[in-house]
């Protein structure tokens, strides 16, 4: 039955994996009891299934029990209580809590190279998990640091075409591409594109995922049409490979609308987005991350339409949804409310504007620090908008859509 939960959640069919997994925790908590290994397994699996769905309070209740009960009945350096703390982490890492994931992180690293040395592989993904965390809170150099030894490591240990070296090397392309380094970044893709194509073939899921990953490299350096290729590329072969409701498929028919939106083929990019949106609320629910964030992009096409009225109210409905599931601090939240900021400028609605942005500025201050690069931007856009209500509402349509970040 955990087994078969597994196949669905890997087909990304959660709700089904989560029907499974509840009843198997329920029996294993009757016949094993609450503290056998089978029964905080299940757990731990169920708490997996849960973050997947977006649902991470749920998640973290669970995860926080799991490692407490390994705990007393393990030890604290107990390779399966290192990993459930490796999973707690990643829990407050997708809520946005940063520093407690950092903290959980940093513990499990330490425990792990003493316990079982600098190239185990157990202590290489807790360093690459550690990267992404300082990625998160801006610290790109530190991230980068810690991402070219894992690499060099793994190339060393597994060789170059091992699974775990080639990602690593995307995750290396990726931290290069946030510093702007896309050269790097894109000459690091190609490499690993190459290697997959190889060794698993042109439609393995890995191969699709370094072919997208590769495409986004090109749109951040408005090779459009190159882009484009790809994720054309990329979609069809999803659909065929993982069906059209599969979280991928509308992944990939989500950055193609992106695309689409980037050449001014806004038409394209509506119709594709109506239709992700549509299906995500079918098959994650409304209140899921991913439909959330599915609909801020079709806000944000329609404001690049000048369509001011559709961008609002959907905007202020993903922002009232993201303060009540993910809380009013969470980076999600803050974007949305920035986002909203922006169609208040397009419409020339300046004191709005200004008011919610002193708001995130001054949340983004405690949360990220004065010096992340979001909370510089969110200041020089703070600026801007008082420069405008300075000047008057001349020009304001000009300023919405050619300058403002966020």
């Amino acid at each position: 039955m955990n087994n078969l939960a597994s196949t669905y959640s890997h087909q990304g069919q959660w709700s089904e994996a989560e029907q499974l997994q509840v009843k198997v925790l329920e029996r294993r908590k009757v016949i094993l009891g609450e503290d056998h290994p089978d029964t905080l397994t299940s757990m731990n699996n169920l708490a997996q299934t849960y973050g997947k769905q977006g649902q991470w309070s749920e998640a973290q209740k669970l995860q926080v029990k799991v490692l407490e009960r390994w705990k007393v009945i393990l030890g604290e350096d107990h390779p399966d209580t290192l990993s459930s703390m490796h999973n707690l982490a990643l829990t407050y890492w997708n809520q946005g809590q940063w520093s407690e994931a950092q903290q959980l992180q940093v513990k499990v690293l330490k425990r792990r190279q003493v316990i079982l040395e600098e190239d185990h592989p157990s202590t290489l993904i807790s360093m690459n998990n550690l990267a992404q965390t300082y990625g998160k809170q801006g610290q790109w150099l530190e991230a980068q640091q810690l991402l070219v030894k894992v690499l060099e490591r793994r190339k060393v240990i597994l060789g170059e075409d091992h699974p775990d070296t080639l990602t690593s090397m995307n995750n290396l392309a990726q931290t290069y591409g946030k510093q702007g380094q896309w050269s790097e970044a894109e000459k690091l893709q190609v490499k690993v594109l190459e290697k997959w194509k190889e060794i698993l073939g042109e439609d393995h899921p890995d191969t699709l995922s370094s072919m997208h990953n590769l495409a986004l490299t090109y749109w951040n350096q408005g090779q459009w049409s190159e882009a484009q290729q790809l994720q054309v590329k990329v979609l069809k072969r999803r659909k065929v490979i993982l069906e059209e409701d599969h979280p991928s498929t509308l992944i990939s028919m989500n950055n193609l609308a992106q695309t689409y939106g980037k050449q001014g083929q806004w038409l394209e990019a509506q119709q594709l987005q109506v239709e992700v949106l549509e299906r995500m609320k079918v098959i994650l629910g409304e209140d899921h991350p991913d439909t959330l964030t599915s609909m801020n992009n079709l806000a944000s096409t329609y404001r690049s339409q000048g369509q001011w009225s559709e961008a609002q109210r959907l905007q202020v409905k993903v922002l009232e949804r993201r303060k009540v599931i993910l809380g009013e601090d969470h980076p999600s939240t803050l974007h949305s409310m920035s986002n909203l900021v922006s169609i208040y400028c397009s419409q020339g609605q300046w004191s709005k504007a200004e008011q919610l942005q002193v708001k995130v500025l001054e949340r983004m201050k405690v949360i990220l620090g004065e010096d992340h690069p979001s909370t510089l931007t969110s200041m020089k856009n703070l600026g801007v908008i008082r420069s405008k209500l300075a000047s008057g509402p001349s020009s304001y349509l000009i300023f919405a859509r050619r300058f403002w970040k966020c």
